[in-house]
């Protein structure tokens, strides 16, 4: 299938790791989020790292990449890049830590992005739960990370922030009148 009367969209980079956080043994879950005039052309849509357990420091190490190409109809839906934090204990548990997007950026080149996240606080109940028992509140719908309207209603608390480190190519958007810059 041939794209060329489409504008296209590359995206190739990494998740470099994470700071910030409570404790160390983390790994991220990411996904990328497109509108309906969207698709995706090659690369994939979601992953996962590997659980980083660092000697020393707080900073997690991933370098996982990133290697996706789009193309679109229209710039309504730009792309997304959703994350989730999660925490690995010593006995193999997995709790979230952390939530978070960013918009891939509009402008070509490359780009250092830092997706700060939250986490769902929870009623009083819930935290005394965590607090003695472990667990942090989970959300029921991953849509709620890069959607606004349900996230707006939740209570939220502000944990660590993901590192990515990534290059836009713009391909073709000239001959639809968008000007690149």
């Amino acid at each position: 299938r041939r794209y060329g009367n489409m504008a296209e969209v590359h995206l190739i980079g990494e998740i470099v790791g994470a700071e910030g956080f409570p404790s160390q043994n983390l790994f991220c879950k990411w996904g990328l989020s497109v509108g309906s005039a969207w698709e995706v052309l090659e690369g994939l849509q979601e992953g996962q790292t590997q659980v980083d357990h660092p000697q020393d420091g707080e900073f997690a190490k991933w370098s996982h990449p990133i290697d996706i190409h789009l193309a679109c109809k229209g710039l309504q839906g730009w792309p997304k890049l959703h994350f989730q934090v999660w925490h690995e204990d010593y006995f193999g548990r997995h709790e979230p830590y952390g939530y978070g997007f960013t918009h891939v950026p509009t402008v070509p080149g490359i780009h250092q992005l830092r997706c700060c996240t939250w986490k769902p606080s929870g009623s009083f109940k819930d935290q005394f739960t965590s607090f003695f028992l472990g667990g942090n509140p989970e959300l029921r719908n991953e849509k709620t990370i890069h959607t606004s309207g349900d996230r707006q209603r939740l209570r939220t608390e502000a944990t660590g922030t993901v590192i990515i480190n990534i290059g836009v190519l713009l391909r073709n958007f000239e001959t639809y009148g968008v000007e690149v810059s």
